[in-house]
């Protein structure tokens, strides 16, 4: 018997889910410590083995927003920024996009560039862009750069020569003098080597800028799991859906930027819809994507540390980092997002949160502010959580809010409600109708602990006819973890290769080395694509390689007609070279056994729970001893819930999936149907039917 456990870190919630050979699940949901995000794994971890052997546990895959907090926070390490004589100003001078509430600001000041200009230093060298030498690479100016560092006592260092993605010998030259002095030392070679001078250099300032911490990090993690009886390797997700090993991404921190959303992505497209949009809610964040075809839409340069806009991060607004990652939008709003008055009176929703310290007023942790859970109590969606919740606290924080405004507590919780929604749906906007995609021929896939509350009405402003709630919803990026592929990818710019075939080859074989693969094991996949553009334009897409032109170039031809919504014609150029190496999963779940036992389950308590296993021939289902404070049980019948359309308050029938699968499987809206981890809300006007994966369908009985 062996267990592969997927650990998935919020801004709230830890969450932990544990699948067997056997098909034994277990699921904990635990609240978030900040202040040591490992406790809070170990304490989930620790609640979903109750009694099994912790020798067992084959694998643990981890998605992590330690990369993404570093930046926005900049608790990263300090970097000396080094390249060819003449660049240093660079990356200082940057470059900065204004976005909606800058465009006016006579006071207006530039964010500060991620390396301090006196932290740039030049040494004497020059490459052309095809890799001839020009000037070739002075030691001794290495040396005294080398020197300028260890006395500014910078422990960490990002090298970016001109061209070095065309001929890297200079930058391993000064990476191997620089490590004499300066501990960590990254090029831009081995991170990334695509062309764009800054974007490449911005990609390795920020994979040496949290490469310590990710090391660090990732070091106690695996200390701390042995402590309690688990050697496994320990797996990271990447931004783009993949899996690596923890050693590899501690050298290649970059790409984990966007490990923590990358993974409830994975879930959504696994849902039985080829076209879908994922809509991820939890306390702090809400994350939308657009799956085509079952897979994810991948970008290969988004930004971080950026102000928002409309759902999404402006470019030019934050650093931009040259990798793939899963192309998403995401906006400040979530269960915890807190509810404000703005001097002017009127009612604002986020993006601030409450977090999981001190949390809404609900969670009777001292937070007193109303937030989005305290207002979808109020309305009677919610009755208990994962941890016990308030009504009085709750009331009373929305009545913080209802006497201002002149409005019933009912009213000021259904505009928290409805304002929570609209900002969420802007992030909809962006992936969709923004890009020249009508969402109304999508399934919206809601997952998150909040998720569910909010879909059906998120779907309505689009049109859209159907959201799909996943059995395991509340815990659905841990569960994704744990269908990704072990993977990685590699890049190499060269302008129309003469020999692509040997460029594959040979980044095939390195992306092989990065995973200890060998390439002809059975079920090892490698594939190839290319960049390409039309001669003379700046920008490039990506398509699937062939070695035939006239493929390639049709296949150029329909993404850009798919893209930029006009047909084009023209002579292509190919820019760089793309090679992803996946493997199967060792550990992964069988089809169907987190589904049965989110439906059999009984009480997912979170971070109250203490999961024993299934006995022999017991399926999915086993029993669980709750702590004190496990307040979500399978409860049934009716509670008065708030709905417009019905006038207000009204009597709705409780559902749990057990409950819903004996009564038919069939319930029409208004209707509440309640999970362990997550609370499903059904208005009037749609349906919701248990399909046999125990996934629920919620349908419109009518076209608005």
């Amino acid at each position: 018997m062996g267990y592969a456990i997927g650990v998935d870190v919020g801004g709230t919630f830890t969450d932990v889910v544990l699948s067997g050979t056997s098909g034994a699940i277990s699921v904990a949901k635990c609240l978030s410590t900040h202040y040591d995000p490992i406790a809070g794994i170990v304490s989930g971890v620790t609640r979903v083995l109750g009694d099994r052997d912790p020798a067992q546990v084959t694998r643990v895959v981890h998605a992590t927003t330690l990369a993404t907090n570093a930046v926005l926070e900049r608790k990263g390490a300090r970097v000396a920024f080094v390249t060819t004589r003449g660049f240093r100003a660079a990356v200082p001078l940057g470059r900065y996009a204004r976005v909606e509430e800058d465009r006016y600001d006579l006071r207006f000041t530039p964010p500060p560039p991620p390396v301090a200009p006196g932290d740039c230093f030049e040494v004497v060298e020059r490459v052309s862009a095809r890799g001839a030498v020009l000037t070739p690479l002075d030691p001794g100016s290495v040396r005294r750069v080398a020197a300028a560092i260890a006395a500014r006592g910078i422990g960490s260092a990002a090298v970016c020569l001109l061209h070095a993605y065309a001929n890297p010998a200079h930058e391993r030259q000064v990476a191997e003098i620089l490590r004499e002095t300066v501990p960590d030392v990254v090029t831009s070679s081995e991170v990334w080597p695509e062309i764009r001078e800054y974007e490449r250099a911005t990609t390795t300032i920020m994979s040496a800028y949290i490469g310590p911490l990710m090391a660090s990090y990732l070091s106690r993690l695996r200390e701390r799991l042995a402590e309690i009886g688990i050697r496994a390797p320990v797996h990271v997700m990447e931004s783009s859906g993949g899996v690596i090993s923890a050693e590899l991404a501690a050298r290649r921190a970059v790409a984990t930027i966007e490990s923590g959303p990358a993974a409830g992505v994975l879930a959504a497209a696994g849902a039985g819809f080829a076209d879908a949009i994922s809509f991820d809610m939890g306390g702090t964040t809400a994350k939308t994507c657009v799956v085509r075809g079952g897979r994810p839409e991948i970008t290969h340069e988004f930004h971080v540390g950026g102000k928002g806009s409309f759902g999404g991060r402006r470019a030019g607004t934050g650093v931009p980092i040259k990798t793939p990652a899963i192309d998403l939008a995401e906006v400040g709003a979530g269960g915890g997002s807190v509810a404000w008055l703005d001097p002017a009176g009127a009612l604002r929703v986020g993006p601030r949160s409450a977090g999981s310290s001190p949390g809404p007023a609900c969670y009777g942790l001292g937070g007193s502010e109303p937030t989005v859970t305290d207002a979808n109590l109020v309305l009677g969606y919610l009755s208990s959580a994962s941890i016990p919740l308030s009504p009085p606290l709750a009331d009373k924080a929305l009545d913080r809010l209802a006497s201002p405004l002149g409005v019933s507590r009912a009213e000021a919780a259904y505009a928290v409600h409805e304002i929570v929604s609209a900002s969420m749906a802007s992030a909809v906007h962006v992936v969709t109708v923004q890009r020249g995609i009508d969402p109304r021929g999508f399934a919206l896939v809601a997952f998150g602990g909040a998720g569910p509350m909010h879909a059906a009405r998120i779907a309505e402003r689009f049109g859209i006819g159907t959201v799909v709630v996943p059995a395991h919803c509340g815990v659905a990026s841990a569960a994704g973890l744990l269908s990704g592929a072990l993977s990685t990818e590699r890049v190499l710019s060269r302008l129309d290769a003469p020999d692509p075939e040997a460029l594959f080859t040979s980044l095939a074989a390195d992306a092989a080395a990065d995973l200890d693969l060998d390439l002809a094991a059975p079920g090892v996949r490698v594939l190839r694509s290319v960049d390409v553009r039309f001669r003379g334009q700046s920008h490039d897409l990506t398509v699937a390689w062939s070695a035939d032109r006239a493929t390639l170039e049709s296949r150029f031809f329909r993404r850009y007609a798919e893209v930029y919504g006009i047909t084009q014609r023209g002579e292509i150029e190919l820019v760089s070279y793309r090679i992803r190496v996946t493997t199967p999963p060792g550990a992964a779940p069988p089809d169907g056994a987190l589904a049965d036992d989110a439906l059999a389950g009984g009480a997912l308590a979170s971070d109250a729970s203490q999961p024993t296993p299934a006995p022999p021939g017991a399926g999915a289902a086993r029993s669980r001893a709750a702590e004190p404070g496990a307040t979500r049980t399978a409860s049934t019948g009716t509670r008065r819930a708030y709905f417009p359309e019905c006038g207000g308050y009204t009597e709705v029938p409780v559902h749990t999936r057990q409950t819903l699968a004996r009564a038919g499987g069939t319930a029409p809206g208004p209707a509440i149907i309640e999970d362990p981890e997550s609370t499903t809300v059904v208005p009037p006007a749609w349906t919701a039917t248990l399909t046999p994966a125990h996934a629920i369908h919620l349908t419109r009985r009518t076209t608005p």
